[in-house]
């Protein structure tokens, strides 16, 4: 599978406007509320709502990710990245290694 990953330019993550509404939201919601464990924050998190209609959906990703990981030079170089012709610096796709 190809993935594509686009990264915003320096400066334009202000101009997300889901961000600051769905944001502002949550801490109104967990008011006076201790985050004790996993399990109490995700209920709080999907009862969040807005008067439009913003919903939130939120569970617990099991999976843990070791930290440190190194990759190496040759590891790096195996990886194909192919740029977009348009923006280059900020989006191109992972393409799958050959079978």
């Amino acid at each position: 599978m190809a993935i594509t990953v686009c990264r915003l330019p320096p400066g334009t993550s202000t101009c997300n406007t889901i961000e600051p509404r769905l944001c502002s939201f949550i801490p109104r919601n967990r008011r006076g509320k201790p985050r004790v464990s996993d399990q109490t924050i995700v209920p709080l998190l999907t009862a969040t709502t807005t008067r439009t209609g913003l919903t939130v959906k939120c569970e617990i990703d099991p999976a843990s990710s070791p930290a440190g990981v190194q990759v190496s030079d040759d590891e790096m170089s195996a990886i194909k990245i192919i740029p977009h012709q348009f923006h280059a610096e900020w989006t191109d796709t992972i393409a799958p290694r050959p079978s």
